[in-house]
């Protein structure tokens, strides 16, 4: 089954500096019915007005990816650990038994565009601890990519504790993927642009995503060159 959300009926709220869109119950927003897809929790495609961030704040018991589309994105915490990502990186921060972190806008004239993805851990306890890894932007081109999995292929994937795999592609016009899973996992696909065909039958438009189940084959089209995510979960 394959359960489209629009862009446009995710919540979406606008501090001045930040504008955010949310695809799951968070902070101020609350749907019962929009808690959770499998473990993922928390699905925040955020923007950050120049030299602004969230400040100094604690988290427990969560994986926290962040994926910089545009701009660069800071983060420091109580480890020590201080990093700057952009397109091409990923921060992966395990909260654990408890950690504090900011994440700000370094630049003083340029907007940061990312995408903030919690997942339920496969364990409550864990140490905390926080990775910064890089991938080829053109490794993304017509095939899927994996950035975050349990089981790292290569130092280019960040480590996560839960059994899921991110993937990232940018399809090109005309061209088709297909993904396969083990029966009974779920499958998430984030348009972030450009327009897919999802088993010849599905449109998902820009900021588009789709939540799919009882479908261990995936069949993607691109009708415009296309940059998207696709996450393989439990």
């Amino acid at each position: 089954m394959i359960r489209v959300y629009p862009a446009n009926e995710r919540y979406h709220a606008n501090h001045g500096w930040l504008d955010t869109y949310f695809s799951f119950s968070f902070a101020e927003y609350f749907d019962p019915n929009n808690m959770n897809f499998g473990p993922l929790r928390v699905l925040n495609d955020d923007v950050i007005q120049p030299l602004r961030g969230f400040g100094a704040h604690p988290h427990q018991e969560m994986e926290i990816v962040s994926i910089v589309l545009r701009g660069q994105l800071k983060h420091e915490d109580s480890l020590g650990n201080e990093a700057i990502t952009t397109f091409g990186g990923i921060q992966r921060m395990s909260a654990g038994t408890g950690i504090v972190h900011s994440e700000v806008n370094p630049s003083a004239t340029e907007e940061v565009n990312f995408l903030q993805l919690w997942f339920l851990p496969e364990r409550r306890g864990l140490s905390p601890s926080y990775e910064r890894t890089d991938f080829d932007i053109s490794q993304l081109k017509n095939q899927l990519l994996p950035v975050v999995a349990k089981n790292p292929s290569s130092p280019h994937v960040a480590h996560i504790h839960q059994d899921l795999t991110i993937y990232l592609s940018d399809l090109e016009e005309g061209k088709e993927i297909v993904f396969e899973q083990e029966e009974g996992r779920r499958i998430f696909v984030f348009l972030i642009e450009g327009e897919l065909v999802l088993n010849d039958t599905t449109i998902l438009y820009k900021r588009d995503s789709a939540r799919i189940t009882e479908m261990p084959q995936l069949k993607i089209d691109a009708n415009a060159n296309s940059r998207f995510m696709l996450i393989d979960l439990p």
